[in-house]
Order: structure tokens, then C-alpha cells, then sequence
């Protein structure tokens, strides 16, 4: 569910790049970036409420295509010579202690904490990770939109100036504020893999001048990009445009408008997660010395060269590793440690790991994608 890029020094330094460059094409970026959710969200209006059951369904199986691979890859990519990086190898002082942070402490911090909730059967603290998660998820979400505009418009060379970036910046903290005290105020307790969690009570006055905030900052964006459009000359980076706006309006703001469209943007921002982690990692494996090479044996040369081969076994090795992250894990675990099921419910290590690995992806996100990353500058602008 969750991605915080932060790629604003990319994009006022950014690698040489030929206008008109895309992540994978003029469609299919506009489809992953966000605008198929232009195209799902008015059909899911039309479907009666009676299916939702077979949505659910489909989308636990879209799930494995698409979810679980999009959390598998960040650690994929954030542990790839993870030595290398808290050694600081390579790596700015700053980074190799945010590489440190995320990757050693935060996990060790989350595990302490879930083992002390479970061996107290302490469900109400437990419950309070079950708001974080919420909490992290939101923010991740328009962190991930405004990444995908700046990546967008470094492709297309159609760059925003500072002031332009803090105003893009307000009005994505601004929306999910807002679509936060709302959602606190819509739902003040409820049930997550069998626990119980609480939301936290805001006076309505503080919704108020959070809705005032959010219009008057989403104004502002139309008219900065009006005058960024004239700058530009008639031309700004649409898809991350389109990204930008599916992710703070319509997976984050009214994503409660349709009980449907809660089941499908998870999927929606997983896929455009995976549009710049393909496309990232497409690059990673042609710089190898082999690269261009057909595979060994022959019959993998319907595949295409060598790096094509390496990017399908990233993507299978995602697959493969969220299935044992979100299912074989927990199962086992299940199985294996007794604990008060009469408080916890039976769910609880699916609880445990499904709020682990979405706190933890946002922490590893906001490493990875962030200024300053050297592996961030060679390969994804390439």
C-alpha cells in the first residue's frame, strides 16, 4: 500500500535525458501512473454492491500480481548490498545513517514492540499499529504522487523550480491531513484481522480549517501549473500530472466514495510503484558487462538478451518472496507460537506482518528514492 519518493534534487540536476522519454511508453505510463484509475473508478459506479464479494476475490488474486511483488521489491532493492551501504561505501554520511535507521533499527523497534503486545495479549496496543499503518499509508501515498510528477518531469525535461516543488508539496500534506481527520471522524473504532483499533477524536473545527487549507492550497497548485504551462510553452509532464492527482483525490480524498473502489487502490498506486521499480531495475541489469548476451540454454533466447532474463527473475523473485511474506510467514508462525487467541483473535500474525512490512516499506521508500541516492541518479533517468 505504501512509497515516499523524493526526487526533487534529480530534477534540478538531473542526468541528460531526451524530451519526450517515458518509463515505458506515452500509454502504457498513463495507464500505471495513475490514469487508469481515471477509467476503473466511473465503471465501478455501475456495478451493484452485491459483487463486491467477487471484487474482493479478484482483487486478493491481483494481490499476488501486483501488491505483494510492489512490497517485496523495495526490499529487494533497499537490502542489495546493504553492506556496502551502512558502511557508507559509496554513500554520503547522511545516507548511511538513514540506511541504518531503516534498515536495522526501525525493524528491530516495530519487532520489539509486537512481541511485548502479543506476549501481554495487550490487543489495545496492538490496535494503535493498526493507526499508525493508516497514518503512514496516507502519507506514503501523496509522497508516491508527487515522486512520480517530479520523475515525470525530468523524463520530459519539463522541470518545476523550487517554489513550484513547495507548493506541490503543501497541498499533497495539505490533502492528506484533511482525508485523515476525516476519515478519524467517519470511523472512530473497527476491526483489522480480528482487532480491535480506535481512531483518534478531532474537535471539528480542526477539520474545518483543514478543509479551508486543502482548498486553498489545491487552488494554488491549478495556478502555479497555469503558469508553469505558460513557461513551459504550452507543455507540461501529463502523466505525472495525472499520477499527482489520482494519488491525493482519488486513492487518498473521496477514496471512501465507493465501498469497490476501497478494494482497488491498493492495486492502483502498487502498479504505479512498479512502472519506475521495472524501469529502474531494466536499467540496473543493463549496465552489467553482459547485458546484450543471449541466454544459456538457447531456449531462453525467446526471452530477449540477458538483462530481460535478469528483470524477469526480479520480478519473479518479488512474487515469489511476497507470498512468503504476507502468507507462508505468518502461516507458519501461526502454527508454531501459541498465543491468547481468545483476545487476539486467530489472525494475529497476519495482523503482525501485514503492518510490519507496510510501516516498514514507507521507512525503506523514503531512503531508497530519496536526493542524494547515487544509485537513484544512474539508473532511473537512463
Amino acid at each position: 500500500m505504501t512509497m515516499a519518493i523524493d526526487l526533487s534534487a534529480d530534477a534540478s540536476a538531473p542526468r541528460p535525458a531526451t524530451p519526450g522519454r517515458y518509463l515505458f511508453g506515452p500509454v502504457a505510463d498513463f495507464l500505471m501512473l495513475g490514469g487508469s484509475a481515471f477509467l476503473i473508478l466511473p465503471v465501478l459506479f455501475l456495478v451493484p454492491l452485491e459483487y463486491e464479494g467477487l471484487l474482493a476475490a479478484t482483487m486478493v488474486f491481483v494481490a499476488y500480481l501486483v501488491n505483494y511483488p510492489h512490497f517485496a521489491h523495495s526490499y529487494q532493492i533497499f537490502y542489495r548490498n546493504f553492506a556496502r551501504k551502512v558502511s557508507g561505501d559509496g554513500y554520503d554520511r547522511s545516507l548511511q545513517l538513514r540506511y541504518i535507521f531503516a534498515g536495522i533499527l526501525v525493524p528491530l523497534i516495530m519487532c520489539a514492540f509486537f512481541a511485548y503486545g502479543a506476549a501481554t495479549s495487550n490487543a489495545r496496543l496492538l490496535g494503535y499499529a493498526a493507526n499508525a499503518m493508516f497514518f503512514f499509508v496516507g502519507w506514503h501515498y501523496v509522497k508516491q504522487g508527487y515522486g512520480m510528477l517530479m520523475v515525470d518531469a525530468v523524463l520530459k525535461r519539463k522541470f518545476f523550480d523550487e517554489r513550484d516543488k513547495k507548493v506541490l508539496l503543501v497541498n499533497s500534506y495539505a490533502v492528506w491531513i484533511l482525508a485523515w481527520l476525516q476519515t478519524n471522524t467517519v470511523v472512530t473504532q473497527g476491526q483489522y484481522y480480528g482487532l480491535q483499533y480506535y481512531t483518534f477524536a478531532a474537535p471539528s473545527w480542526i477539520t474545518d480549517v483543514a478543509l479551508l487549507a486543502a482548498v486553498a492550497s489545491t487552488a494554488t497548485t491549478i495556478l502555479m501549473l497555469i503558469n508553469r504551462w505558460r513557461r513551459n510553452g504550452g507543455a507540461l509532464p501529463y502523466n505525472g500530472l495525472v499520477a499527482y492527482v489520482a494519488s491525493l483525490y482519488l486513492w487518498i480524498l473521496i477514496a471512501r466514495i465507493n465501498p469497490l473502489w476501497l478494494l482497488v487502490v491498493p492495486a492502483l498506486h502498487s502498479l504505479q510503484y512498479l512502472a519506475v521499480v521495472w524501469r529502474y531495475q531494466t536499467n540496473v541489469e543493463r549496465d552489467v558487462a553482459d547485458a546484450e548476451k543471449d541466454p544459456e540454454p538457447k531456449v531462453l533466447s525467446v526471452v530477449g538478451p540477458l538483462y530481460r532474463l535478469r528483470v524477469l527473475g526480479f520480478i519473479v523473485g518479488g512474487a515469489a518472496l511476497g507470498y512468503l511474506g504476507f502468507w507462508l510467514i505468518p502461516f507458519v508462525l501461526t502454527a508454531l507460537i501459541p498465543y491468547d487467541k481468545a483476545v487476539l483473535g486467530s489472525s494475529l500474525f497476519f495482523f503482525i506482518v501485514l503492518i510490519f512490512i507496510n510501516v516498514h516499506h514507507y521507512f525503506l521508500d523514503n531512503v531508497m528514492w530519496r536526493r542524494g541516492n547515487p544509485e537513484v541518479s544512474k539508473y532511473l533517468f537512463r
